[in-house]
């Protein structure tokens, strides 16, 4: 084995991003910006050159021997590598990155023609040798990539993104990257042949195909989905690196997402794949490099009976004016329900809808109603600049896709007031805290305004918290507050805390308190009684009234 393939069989045993070897430096493996030395001896020209004799084809060598840049492809029976040669005075410097070639066999070559490099180039010397089997050695200490016991080519496993082989980052030996092994997992893995993986639109076909609701890619780990709320490994797929990651989830991007994530380091926007389904899409950085997260969005819009949701909601969508909040933690259907009241608005009233979101997810065609849709950062500044314009643009209805701002919160509560119907969105936990959540962004001296403000204008709040279903998918526990006079009375005058005994009085009008739409769900034997417990935001007082209805959990 020539001493340079023994370089490329760590390389792809480590899963590196690159190797390294510079005259006057110790070859190095590179991890994103990390890079681990495998040499025990920084490399002379002479070794170098000795190493390029092995492998340059002759036809090349004339061309390669002079200042300047050049590239070649080079099958190393560990797997292809691009090599990267730059002459520069005394400096030579190679580079081996895993993946074959653009043009494999070929030269790519930008060379000085005013200089040329005269020296001979004799085989390695005993010290190289050296070197190389002290990377051997060295190489029992790395074993930072999970499972990285045998060389693997890396060229096949993602045709649609640059061929790297995948990287770990060799500073987490404390806390590893998640690895297969180590994921929960909902029943088995979610079954792929890694080669037939195609890239970006392969990965979110998958992701519509096995029912899933997430796709999470991270620098250093393979494809992750979220299944029935648990991250489950998309079967036993390799590590994609970060320099990959980016080629992939630039390819479904606007040059314009582009440049704010190289900007801002994350961004939002929506992908659509025609006939599958929208996908929601964040872009990040973090610590391993570049990381992405695609939810999706079905294209058939749900329907207030596809998601069980009481008939009696209906009645806040037959409102004229008014506040209507839908509420939760982030990824408990708060979108999707709201696309359900739209659409049922669409089909049954005559009226203006805008809708104010970012980005755009569900996409709503006219029918009844007329329909505009705005997505903030393409059609909008922001949710508050879209919002007062939506004044002037005589709506009946207006959707806000996520009250971010104290000032967003403001003029929502004020459009409201003014004779139109606004549906938003907040994180909170519970129907009652969300009155206190809005009120609490504002100042002191405005509270009391606001108070008054809210009193009139809210006119209700749907609360939702997913379960796990028995079997597979998942179910919403629903928390309806209707603002009747007595609550509206009790927001004015501070009296917040009050509420939920109001509303445990006035379940015949449809109000509904978490603990009992839980227990409604065990009761129908749709959720196990000890998930419905975890998701109790009152566990002692839920716990008793399971026991009170013959239902065991263990307390925790």
């Amino acid at each position: 084995m020539a001493q340079f393939d023994r370089f490329v069989q760590t390389l792809y045993k480590f899963r590196a991003d690159q190797l390294t070897a510079a005259s006057g430096e110790r070859v190095t493996l590179c991890f994103g910006s990390d890079r681990k030395p495998v040499s025990a001896e920084s490399a002379t020209r002479q070794q170098l050159e000795g190493l390029l004799k092995e492998i340059v084809p002759s036809h090349l060598a004339p061309v390669l021997s002079q200042e300047g840049e050049h590239e070649f492809g080079y099958e190393s029976p560990a797997g292809p590598v691009c090599v990267r040669i730059r002459r520069q005075g005394a400096l030579l410097r190679i580079l081996a990155i895993p993946g074959a070639s653009d043009a494999p066999a070929s030269l790519v070559s930008a060379p000085n023609p005013s200089i040329a490099d005269t020296e001979s180039s004799p085989a390695p010397t005993q010290g190289m040798t050296k070197a190389s089997d002290a990377l051997e050695e060295d190489s029992e200490g790395m074993n930072y990539a999970s499972g990285a016991s045998e060389p693997e080519p890396a060229g096949a496993v993602f045709d649609g993104a640059r061929s790297d082989a995948p990287s770990v980052r060799p500073d987490r030996v404390a806390a590893p990257a998640p690895s297969p092994a180590t994921l929960p997992r909902a029943g088995s893995a979610i079954q792929a042949n890694p080669r037939a993986l195609q890239g970006m639109e392969f990965l979110l076909r998958k992701l519509v195909e096995e029912g899933c609701s997430d796709l999470h890619l991270c620098s250093g780990n393979p494809p992750l989905f979220r299944k029935d709320g648990q991250i489950v490994p998309l079967g036993d797929t390799p590590a994609i690196s970060s320099r990959q990651l980016r080629d992939m989830v630039f390819s479904i991007a606007s040059p314009g997402n582009q440049e704010e994530f190289d900007r801002c380091h994350d961004t939002d926007f929506a992908h659509e794949i025609k006939d599958v389904a929208r996908f929601r899409c964040n872009l990040f950085m973090d610590r391993l490099g570049v990381g992405g997260v695609f939810r999706v969005i079905p294209a058939k819009i749900p329907t207030v009976e596809d998601l069980g949701l009481p008939k009696h909601i209906l009645q806040l969508c037959r409102l004229n004016k008014g506040l209507v909040l839908v509420t939760g933690p982030t990824g408990c259907g708060k979108s999707t329900t709201l696309a359900a009241l739209v659409d049922w608005i669409n089909k049954n009233r005559t009226d203006h809808i805008i809708t104010i979101e970012d980005p755009i997810e569900f996409v709503h065609v006219n029918q009844k109603c007329l329909v505009n849709q705005r997505e903030v950062g393409t059609h909008t500044e922001g949710f508050k600049q879209a919002l007062r314009a939506a004044l002037r643009e005589d709506p009946d209805i207006v959707l806000v896709g996520e009250m971010r701002d104290l000032e967003t919160v403001a003029i929502a509560i004020e459009t409201a007031e003014t004779g139109h119907l606004v549906f938003g969105t907040l994180h909170t936990n519970t129907a009652p805290s969300t009155v206190d959540r809005i009120i609490d962004q504002f100042p002191a001296d405005r509270q009391s305004q606001i108070r008054t403000m809210l009193s009139e204008s809210l006119k209700g709040v749907i609360s939702q918290t997913l379960c796990k279903k028995k079997g597979s998918g998942r179910v919403a526990a629903l928390e309806i507050l209707y603002v009747t006079g007595a609550i509206s009375n009790l927001i004015r005058e501070g009296k917040t805390f009050q509420i939920p005994s109001l509303m445990q009085t006035n379940k015949a009008l449809g109000m509904t308190m978490l603990n009992d739409a839980l227990l409604d769900l065990v009761h129908k034997g749709l959720v196990e009684p000890q998930e419905a417990y975890f998701k109790s935001m009152a566990k002692t007082e839920f716990k008793s009234l399971l026991e009170r209805n013959n239902f065991k959990v263990e307390a925790v």
